[in-house]
């Protein structure tokens, strides 16, 4: 799976941050990626919690 951010989307709430801090970071107000290793991270649950739905799943 690929994940991706549609920074007009994000809401800078720190959701995705949260719970999975090796993976994400809050820059100027959008979440970035910074780790693409998602091994510890769970892409279902960050993807669902986003409340603008920003984090979208894309099948590779």
């Amino acid at each position: 799976m690929k994940l991706k951010i549609d920074e007009e989307a994000c809401i800078g709430c720190g959701i995705c941050q949260s719970l999975c801090p090796d993976c994400f970071l809050l820059e100027n107000g959008t979440a970035k990626i910074i780790n693409t290793n998602f091994k510890n991270c769970n892409l279902n649950e960050i993807a669902e919690n986003c409340p603008s739905q920003a984090i979208l799943i894309e099948e590779e």
